[in-house]
Parts: C-alpha cells; sequence; structure tokens
C-alpha cells in the first residue's frame, strides 16, 4: 500500500543513538572498470578506541565528529551502501552516514570516478552502470575485510544515494533505465529540465550512448532495501523499467510546488504512479541542496563569491538539521534500527 508522508522540515523525531562518535575508515580500492582506484569511507558502530578527530570539516560546511580507525562495535550490523551526487563526494552526507553509524549500521560511500568534486569528466560520468559497479566491488571489499566480516549482517544491504547518487541506488535495487524516454524528456524540456543542457551537449552526447547498455539491467541481488534521496533520472520510465526493483524502496523529495528541482521529482515524472507499494516522504520546505552538510555562517557569502550558491540558501522556514535527523531515523526504521 502506498504511504505518502508529508514531512515538515521542523518536526523533528527522539531517536535512540549511541553515546560515542561513530567508528570511521577511509581506504583506496581498485576499481577496474575504471582502470584507477577510488576512495572509500567506511563509517560504522563504534567498539572503542581510534583517534577522535573532526571528519569532512571545511570553510563552507560543518562536519562530523568521528574515531578514526576504532573498534567495530560488537555484534553484527546492517550495511548502506550510500552513492553521492553528481560532483559530490564521500565527504557530503557525512552527516548521513555518521548518524546510521551512530545508531548501528555500517556506511560505505565511494568516490565516483568521473563523477566526483575534483575529479569530474560527465561525458564518462554518465555512464550509470559504472556507479554500480563502483558500489558492488566496494561491497565485495567491506564483506571481504577481517576487520568487518564477522560484523555485518547480509540480510539488511541497503542501495541509498542522494540526486544522481539516488539514481545509482535504485539501479543498484534493480531499476532499469529507458534511454528513449529521457532523450525524449530531454528534448521537449530541455530549457527547463535542470541538466538537459549538459546531458545532450555535444560533449557529453547521451543520445550517442548504446541504448542496449543505458538499458540493461545493474542489479546487485545482495540489495534488500532503497532509498533514494531526491533521485535523478527520473523521466520517461515505464512498468518494465521497475519491473525488477527491490519491494523494499523508500523515495524521498525536497520542495513544494515553487522550489522542487524538476529533474527530481518523481511525482511529476510519473515515477510514484509506477511504485504502488514504495513508500514516500517530501519534505516541504527545503530543497535539492538540504542534504549538503549544515553551513558555517560565512558560507553563502563564500559561496557567492564563487558563483556556487544557493547551495546554503534554503528556503524560509527550513530547519536543515531537523531534515537530516528525520532522513537518519527514515533510513534507520526501514533496516530495523
Amino acid at each position: 500500500m502506498k504511504n505518502f508522508v508529508i514531512t515538515m522540515a521542523l518536526m523533528g523525531a527522539a531517536s535512540s543513538v549511541m553515546a560515542d562518535p561513530a567508528g570511521v575508515r577511509t581506504a583506496e580500492i581498485e576499481m577496474p572498470h575504471h582502470n584507477s582506484q577510488a576512495g572509500i569511507s567506511i563509517w560504522y558502530p563504534n567498539g572503542g578506541g581510534g583517534d577522535l578527530a573532526v571528519v569532512a570539516e571545511n570553510p563552507v560546511f560543518h562536519g562530523v565528529e568521528a574515531a578514526v580507525d576504532a573498534e567495530v562495535h560488537v555484534g553484527t550490523h546492517p550495511i548502506v551502501m550510500f552513492s553521492h551526487g553528481m560532483g559530490g563526494t564521500t565527504r557530503a552526507q557525512a552527516w548521513l552516514a555518521s548518524g546510521l553509524a551512530e545508531r548501528g549500521a555500517i556506511v560505505v560511500s565511494v568516490n565516483h570516478p568521473n563523477s566526483t568534486w575534483g575529479d569530474f569528466d560527465m561525458s564518462k560520468g554518465v555512464n550509470h552502470w559504472t556507479r554500480v559497479a563502483d558500489m558492488s566491488i566496494a561491497l565485495d571489499v567491506l564483506l571481504a575485510d577481517p576487520a568487518f566480516v564477522d560484523h555485518v549482517d547480509t540480510s539488511r544491504i541497503m542501495a541509498a544515494g542522494f540526486s544522481y547518487g539516488g539514481w545509482t541506488a535504485l539501479s543498484m535495487g534493480g531499476l532499469t533505465g529507458n534511454h528513449a524516454g529521457i532523450i525524449e524528456t530531454c528534448r521537449e524540456r530541455l530549457d527547463e529540465m535542470e541538466a538537459c543542457a549538459m546531458l545532450m551537449s555535444e560533449g557529453v552526447n547521451m543520445p550517442g550512448i548504446d541504448p542496449d547498455v543505458w538499458n540493461e539491467s545493474y542489479a546487485d541481488a545482495r540489495i534488500t532495501h532503497v532509498t533514494a534521496i531526491d533521485p535523478g533520472f527520473v523521466w520517461g520510465l515505464t512498468a518494465a523499467n521497475v519491473a525488477g526493483l527491490s519491494p523494499n524502496v523508500h523515495m524521498i523529495g525536497f520542495g513544494g510546488p515553487l522550489d522542487r528541482m524538476r529533474a527530481t521529482n518523481f511525482d511529476e515524472s510519473g515515477l510514484t504512479d509506477l511504485l504502488p507499494n514504495a513508500r514516500f516522504t517530501r519534505f516541504d520546505p527545503s530543497f535539492h541542496f538540504t542534504a549538503m552538510p549544515l553551513c558555517k555562517p560565512a558560507a553563502e557569502e563564500i559561496l557567492e563569491e564563487e558563483n556556487d550558491d544557493p547551495v546554503c540558501t534554503d528556503p524560509d522556514g527550513t530547519d536543515r538539521a531537523a531534515v537530516h535527523t528525520a532522513i537518519i531515523d527514515i533510513i534507520a526504521e526501514e533496516l530495523g534500527l
């Protein structure tokens, strides 16, 4: 049964969190399909030890406290494989990874080659199947790591992601692409749909991608749950594209009628109607970048100087911290935490 939940950003839910900050480890792993390495971050329940540090801090965004290289807490824990957005990094949703780890999950995020801040080539990054391959390899690495192998609950493995990463999560969970559908959408809405001009440009040439490769299933059979936060590529899909999707799906959307990003609007695109058994949460007021970290007082001024605002300019009435807390609660509840 479809469950529509209209969530106001000012509401907050009480949650049971661990007293200690989450543990975190980082590594570089081989990605043969890119012929390169990629950085991964693993957040996990703190079992003691480690060096306390503030992670993902910069002049614009607040970081989060973590215990670097701490031991893993006893017992087994569900896994969240988290994919960042276009031009994002593993640091961009550290607030989510640390919050979930404090609730009892192991969270793995990957710096996707070709679509990460500082490593951005959208002519390659648009090849969405490579991102799922990144996540599947990272899951392989986690499950083979002696530090974690006895602490994972393989009956609860969630694919989650934000924006382009939201599509990655859906794809990893069994959703397939519709090349003709997204191309037609971009041609019809080129001037109003975010990112379509770039995707249709000569440099990226999305129309030139082999439709059979775009439309193939890239599902990872180990995925049991999916949470997609304001996901991209949600237009032009049909019932056939959702047929193989995990039955445990939660869709999270940002914004109301005046500030919802069209490219990620799963309601307007028709995807909502194709998912009668999924759960939905929409935050209003908020906007797409409410999923970014908490901003420092000087953030808006710094970003305006770099022509990168409005990443920190939420709609009036938005409580970004409350939205973050609610998303952590949603995912934790999906995993039984």
